[in-house]
């Protein structure tokens, strides 16, 4: 199964490794790392805008948003919807696995 590297970085300075495995009908794996790049990248200036925003409050806005994704598709509710699940879950499985790298705190 071919991955895409990816290293995303919190506003705290965390870093985060990570290899998301690739559907086996992936079309472009750099579009694919482009968009999550840029999801990212609106999210965190939406929150700077908006202010404070709960972590479950962005995870919930995020499940509804696949769903919609989801369900734009023209295809059979049942095989959108569970190419959506695999998708998340392999997602959440590859976060998971990943190296997390912590910015190192100290006083001199």
């Amino acid at each position: 199964m071919k991955k895409l590297p990816y290293r995303a970085r919190t506003g705290t300075g965390t870093v985060f490794e990570i290899e998301f495995p690739l559907h086996r009908e992936t079309g472009d794996a750099v579009r694919v790392g482009q968009l999550v790049s840029r999801l990212l990248d609106a999210l965190d200036k939406d929150i700077a805008l908006a202010g404070e925003t709960s972590n479950g409050d962005v995870l919930q806005a995020l499940a509804m948003t696949m769903a919609i994704r989801a369900g734009m598709i023209h295809a059979p509710q049942a095989t959108t919807s569970g190419l959506a699940r695999r998708l998340l879950n392999d997602a959440l499985d590859a976060m998971a696995d990943s190296t997390r790298h912590a910015p190192e705190t100290g006083h001199a």
